[in-house]
């Protein structure tokens, strides 16, 4: 019997920095066995990792620590009800309440 697929919706902010916690969990560290003990979900992020992976041009960009600290600072903002400006990775102040990360 095949299984019924799940589709999970992230924002671009939340599938890059979901994508960085990620590769530091599975191949920096190379603690995932101490993070997730249950080896069964191993199998979940493993394909959440690689589909991210495919999916995000910003892996390859030389700019990526700005990249991902200015993702990181709105996902803040948003969770802590803050304000909707945010820093872009080039040092630019812009809004992004109109924005769709689709």
């Amino acid at each position: 019997m095949e299984e019924e697929s799940i589709t999970i919706k992230l924002t671009h902010d939340q599938a890059f920095v979901l994508s960085d916690w990620l590769y530091d969990a599975m191949f920096k560290s190379d603690d995932l066995e101490g993070i997730v003990h249950e080896q069964a979900v191993w199998s979940a992020i493993y394909t959440i990792s690689g589909t991210l992976n495919t999916s995000l041009p910003e892996i390859f960009m030389p700019d990526y620590g700005p990249r991902l600290e200015a993702a990181k600072a709105r996902l803040r903002a948003e969770l802590n009800g803050g304000a909707d400006e945010s820093t872009t990775p080039d040092g630019d102040a812009t809004t992004h309440a109109e924005d769709s990360h689709d």
